[in-house]
């Protein structure tokens, strides 16, 4: 204990983190890691988080299960659209972000006599914290949360030309890549595309592998597990180290004390969503959600109303409205939905997803493909259907497909109707049920005492003490 004591006395880390739910909930879930074997852990993002968090949700703002969260400026307003203003709000946070997040260290550990700063740990949108870092003398780490097949066998390799990308110019060409299975256009994530229209996050990207080939981040850390990705991390393993330390997910999910979570919701949870879920019966209902960012098109709302609809199964759908106005029709359930589909579903603005997902009632889960949202669903050994939307989704879906063999992907000719047919009554549901079942098992394993995953945040914090002893 006298040990412990000296460590939490002397041992500090602090993660930076994209203002973004999905961002932050990984940074903090490996921060209690790292709080559980002695570190004290900081969080810092920028002011509309906190705005965001104190706004939707009764979660306290300045700190959550030990772990303190500090704030600094991206240098725009709080009621700045930053959706459908994405580019000028990145740039502005890649201007006004080194300079306050700088000010924010120096307030927090520049002091003499100050806590001693081990690590700063940062994720790939906010590639510029490497050299904040490198200013005031403190080694840097990467926490990737996104899959280890988007970070290594594909972005990886296109950033620093180690491949031949001609896919991109022939769209009728596939693409190979070690340790992943062949890849045509739609497997690719958004970002590498001609036509991405996010040109700020693919300069961030950029910029984030530059920062790698440059070495400067002395550890790179991902929200996976080694055997989930073995094939892809085995194949990168001659050209950059990557350990795998999740699944950073909730508690509940893993099979532990659901109040040891420490994630933060910047959303309020429709409360109905449980006690409905309980009336229904064992493995029957579809659970569809696109996570906290995406509105859909109106056409694609339309598609997925009319195959819930006609599916003639319980349904629970997310449909979260847009925080800004939305046009022609963006993220709105066509006319008439809710009444026709009454007695078969419910539809809430949002949902507690781990409780959803860990719930018996719950037969598949219809998805964007995020990675949390995949992990989370892995956890709890559910099968997916997927329909990717943009960024690491395209190949989060091909993941869930060809590699993990736990779901289908809804594609034009392929309607919701049939996947849940595929999911629920075909030859291969069984299948399904089964592998993701075993993941489910093998997840918990991996995160437990002396699991790879463990081992790893072990590794890691035994090297940072070591480093800082030199």
């Amino acid at each position: 204990m006298a040990l412990m004591d000296q460590a939490q006395k002397q041992h500090h880390v602090l993660m930076v983190a994209f203002a973004s739910q999905g961002h932050m909930n990984p940074m903090l879930r490996l921060g209690m890691k790292l709080f559980s074997k002695g570190i004290i852990v900081k969080l810092a993002t920028t002011e509309i988080a906190r705005h965001r968090m104190l706004k939707y949700s009764s979660a306290a703002a300045d700190s959550t299960s030990g772990i303190e969260l500090l704030y600094y400026s991206d240098g725009l307003s709080i009621d700045f659209d930053r959706r459908t203003h994405l580019d000028r709000y990145m740039e502005s946070l890649a201007k006004f972000g080194p300079p306050n997040l700088s000010n924010l260290i120096k307030q927090h550990y520049g002091n003499p006599g100050s806590a001693d700063l081990l690590c700063i740990v940062a994720n790939p949108f906010v590639p510029w914290v490497a050299d904040v870092a490198a200013e005031h003398g403190v080694p840097r780490a990467l926490l990737w949360i996104q899959p280890c097949a988007a970070l290594y066998a594909i972005y990886y390799r296109f950033y620093n030309k180690l491949n031949s990308f001609q896919i991109l110019t022939c769209p009728d060409m596939r693409l190979e890549l070690p340790g992943l299975p062949s890849l045509g256009m739609q497997d690719l994530p958004s970002f590498v595309l001609p036509n991405d229209p996010f040109g700020s996050i693919e300069k961030l990207l950029y910029e984030a592998f530059q920062a790698l080939s440059m070495n400067k981040f002395k550890w790179v850390l991902a929200n996976s597990f080694y055997e989930l990705e073995r094939d892809v991390i085995d194949s990168m393993s001659e050209l950059y180290a990557i350990r795998p330390v999740g699944p950073l997910v909730p508690p509940l999910l893993l099979g532990q004390d659901r109040e040891d979570d420490v994630g933060i919701g910047m959303w309020r949870s429709d409360g109905r969503c449980i006690e409905w879920l309980d009336r229904q019966r064992h493995s029957s209902v579809i659970y569809v959600s696109f996570g906290s960012i995406l509105a859909l098109p109106a056409e694609l709302m339309e598609n997925i109303a009319t195959g819930l609809k006609n599916a003639k199964h319980p349904f629970l759908w997310v449909v979260k409205p847009p925080e800004w106005s939305s046009k022609d029709g963006e993220g709105q359930l066509p006319q008439g939905f809710l009444d026709e589909t009454k007695e078969q579903g419910l539809v809430v603005p949002w949902c507690p997803q781990p409780s959803v997902l860990s719930h018996p009632a719950i037969a598949c889960f219809v998805t964007h493909c995020g990675w949390n949202s995949i992990l989370e669903t892995i956890c709890s050994g559910v099968p997916l259907i997927a329909y990717p939307q943009w960024t690491d989704q395209p190949t989060n879906a091909k993941l869930i497909e060809d590699v993990f063999k736990i779901g289908v992907r809804l594609r034009s000719d392929r309607k919701l109707g049939k996947c849940i047919e595929d999911i629920l009554a075909s030859p291969q549901s069984e299948e399904f049920r089964n592998n993701a079942a075993a993941l489910k098992e093998v997840a918990r394993k991996v995160v437990g005492h002396g699991g790879s995953s463990d081992r790893n945040v072990q590794l890691f914090v035994d090297e940072l003490i070591q480093n800082a002893s030199v």
